[in-house]
């Protein structure tokens, strides 16, 4: 990296651009009444919004602001708060004098001096703005991997984006409050760690109330358990974080006493049957604070199976957990990499439906497989690879790609027969490319044998049953794998199987449903689109079909009928043939 001058430094932070709507429009219009408006809102950000979320006003830009942010959760919270006190300004001010703010984010790196920040990531943020309507607020995807969706923002994805003065389309979202994510790679550990080890220290109280004194002991009791019955984490037993417990200085030693990855400590206090909770989570090795946050509960009900904090708090680990994964696979080179860096990092990216990081998918599994041959979950996830790259018509050969896959459930089965992520893979490679049903539905019961809490070998079970016109057992499936990961960052592959198997119900208000929520995640999954077209041509809006099927079109051009039913698994079974109808009617090619 080059040598910077003395007066400058590096940074890395998350950049929001906002400005208004039409102002010289406005101005013109009504000068006095804009200013004061522009001034009373630059006087909210300062005083109360920006305090509160960790922001700060880099500069001003005349009729906008650019605003640095320590986190992403801080930068939507803040542009969410901008958001409703401007619509709250709004009222009573005649439609064409109201001012509306559009905002862009974007984790950038820049260099600073006292004067001024410099850099593309800059110039970027500023465009990225530009893809934002009245009211709405959109970041790049470097910014939405460190939110998670349903927790932090609801997020729909725009698509690749082109941006004047900038060479390569972005990937953008548009990002707003929270309305309705964690990567679970089965398996254990036999020759290479594959997971990541987290040290819950006990919460230190900071209340009086009187039998509340061990409430931070009892309370990480509760978010070990609910961390223990994941499989993309190490949980260290509270019997030996205790003696870490409020010990500003212990990040080394917890690190070279107890091996830990990460390390999640916090304070609590409490007042009658309310809790607050703050949360901190620090990467052990350089210290860095990957996520921090304030939740509030009620005691009651608090170390219950269903607690809404203790499900969010848990969430917001995974998540973090798995994006800073993320952020090491792509930035650092192979042979650097931990194994539980490559298989977090290459889950993720498989599923990213962009296929530069497809591909690096694959590079990294196979690397993660010649460090470590015999262990199966690196072949078991680069079996489902596989799948993928035929069904997103990625490969030219599905014949040649069928034997890959099962050569890879081979060989993570011959490591370890009772891996149950190994025969979920397997029963997908039988069930979606060699259209073999009964042999796939038994490698699905083989695995939840293993483990019947396996939310993926229930949601492919689930749609096994949907294209055997099984629509009962079909949405019983995969609505018990929506319900074993309510908050997986891939959630938007689980709503759209779980949108196929309503279609077999003839629950058509369902499927409809659960696909939208599934293309407001990732809108470029053809999969979705299609149940998306039977589910609006049978309740009859053949507007919204025709609308879904220009769509799928566009992102796979030679998609027909006779090429559906030759592909799908449902080819010889009546829902087969009634989707067949259903996409013939809202006009895809025969």
């Amino acid at each position: 990296m080059i040598e910077l001058p003395a007066n400058l430094t590096r940074n890395t932070k998350v950049l929001l651009v906002m400005d208004v709507v039409e102002s010289v429009r406005i101005m013109e219009q009504d000068q006095d009444g804009f200013v004061r408006r522009w001034q009373q809102l630059v006087e909210e950000a300062e005083q109360n919004v920006l305090p509160l979320h960790g922001g700060r006003i880099v500069k001003s830009l005349g009729d906008g602001l650019m605003l640095e942010f320590a986190s992403a959760q801080g930068c939507v919270k803040a542009a969410f708060d901008l958001h409703s006190f401007t619509r709250q300004a709004n009222r009573g001010v005649r439609p064409e004098h109201q001012m509306h703010l559009r905002m862009g984010g974007h984790l950038a790196s820049f260099v600073t001096d006292q004067h001024d920040i410099y850099g593309t990531d800059v110039n970027l943020t500023s465009r990225v703005s530009t893809l934002a309507g009245p009211g709405e607020t959109v970041v790049t995807a470097d910014m939405r991997d460190q939110l998670a969706p349903v927790l932090d923002a609801d997020v729909e994805d725009l698509g690749e984006c082109h941006l004047k003065h900038v060479k390569e389309p972005v990937r953008a979202y548009r990002v707003g409050p929270p309305g309705d994510a964690p990567i679970v790679p089965p398996g254990n550990a036999v020759e290479l760690n594959l997971r990541p080890t987290i040290a819950v220290i006990p919460f230190a109280m900071r209340s009086n109330e009187p039998g509340h004194e061990l409430l931070g002991e009892a309370l990480a009791d509760e978010v070990i358990a609910a961390l223990s019955r994941t499989s993309e984490l190490h949980v260290i037993s509270r019997l030996s974080t205790t003696v870490f417990r409020e010990r500003q200085e212990a990040i080394k030693d917890i690190r070279t006493h107890l091996g830990s990855t990460y390390i999640l400590s916090g304070t609590c206090r409490s007042a009658g049957t309310q809790l607050a909770l703050f949360v901190e989570l620090i990467e052990a090795k350089t210290g860095h604070i990957l996520w921090a946050d304030s939740l509030k509960g009620q005691l009651n009900g608090l170390f219950s199976a269903d607690d809404e904090l203790i499900t969010r708090l848990v969430a917001s680990i995974s998540s973090s957990v798995m994006l800073q994964q993320l952020q090491q696979a792509r930035s650092q080179a192979l042979p650097t990499l931990e194994g539980y860096t490559l298989l977090l990092g290459a889950v993720a990216l498989m599923h990213r439906n962009s296929p530069s990081d497809f591909e690096r998918a694959r590079h990294m599994l196979e690397h993660l497989i010649d460090r470590s041959r015999r262990h199966p979950l690196p072949h078991a996830w680069l079996a489902q690879w596989h799948v993928l790259r035929v069904q997103q018509g990625w490969s030219t050969d599905p014949t040649q790609e069928t034997r890959l896959a099962l050569d890879c459930t081979k060989r993570a089965l011959d490591s370890e027969p009772d891996c149950a992520l190994a025969l979920t893979a397997e029963g997908f490679v039988y069930t979606n490319l060699l259209h073999q049903l009964d042999t796939g539905f038994l490698r699905y019961e083989q695995a939840l044998n293993i483990n019947p809490n396996d939310s993926l070998a229930w949601l492919l079970q689930g749609t096994l049953h949907a294209f055997k016109d099984e629509g009962e057992a079909a949405m019983a499936g995969t609505e018990r794998a929506l319900k074993l990961s309510p908050l997986d960052p891939l959630r938007y592959f689980y709503d759209s199987l779980a949108a196929t198997a309503a279609l077999s119900a003839h629950d058509y208000a369902r499927a409809s449903e659960l696909a939208r929520r599934s293309l407001r995640a990732n809108r470029s999954h053809t999969s979705t689109l299609r149940a998306m077209i039977v589910a609006e041509a049978h309740l009859g809006r053949t507007h919204l079909a025709a609308q879904a099927v220009h769509e799928l079109l566009r992102l796979e051009p030679g998609f027909t009928v006779r090429g559906f039913l030759d592909r799908s698994p449902s080819n010889w079974s009546a829902f087969g043939q009634r989707c067949a109808q259903a996409l013939r009617i809202a006009g895809v090619p025969e």
